[in-house]
């Protein structure tokens, strides 16, 4: 307002917003730990496989494919027996196109995300039968990676991984 009490225009400037997906893009790569924070695994970490960050196919926004885990690995005690060690370490896995405005970067990588690659494509999200193969494979490699969590290349690999298998709480 200038000394009138009047608005002065050429003061006011048009400001385009900032969109996170132009924020997000940058951080979100292959192999990077996100946390979901729309829709039904809100709250949940995943790791990112693929990005397609100027939409692809019926997709027409920036979405990147991603293996996360939906239930992680709970608590064992010493007096459990053998099959409810096994079934309470499991992991119960989730692969899903997520839009990059519905994920929130942090700031560790797994390890195992290139295995996770291998499994998982484009084509596999659309197929039952494809789908249910693909989260067999998916859970195997998380399985594997939980239980031999001494066995990381550098002391960065191994936070990672115990950051991705930890829940989170909030």
């Amino acid at each position: 307002l200038d000394s009138v009490g009047q608005q002065n225009s050429a003061a006011l400037a048009v400001v385009r917003p900032i969109e996170l997906t132009d924020l997000n893009a940058k951080f979100i790569r292959t192999g990077k730990v996100v946390v979901i924070l729309q829709g039904r695994f809100a709250g949940r970490k995943a790791v990112v496989l693929r990005t397609h960050e100027g939409g692809h196919g019926d997709r027409k926004f920036a979405y990147a494919i991603v293996a996360g885990v939906d239930r992680p690995p709970r608590r064992v005690a010493k007096g459990m027996s053998k099959t409810k060690i096994e079934k309470r370490l499991s992991i119960k896995p989730f692969v899903k196109a997520i839009n990059f405005n519905h994920m929130m970067p942090t700031r560790y990588n797994l390890d195992v995300a290139d295995k996770l690659k291998q499994c998982v494509s484009d084509d596999t999200l659309t197929s039952e039968e494809k789908r249910a193969s693909t989260m067999k494979r998916v859970k195997k490699l998380l399985d594997d990676r939980y239980k031999n969590f001494s066995r990381a290349k550098n002391e960065k690999a191994a936070m990672g991984a115990a950051y991705f298998f930890q829940k989170l709480h909030f």
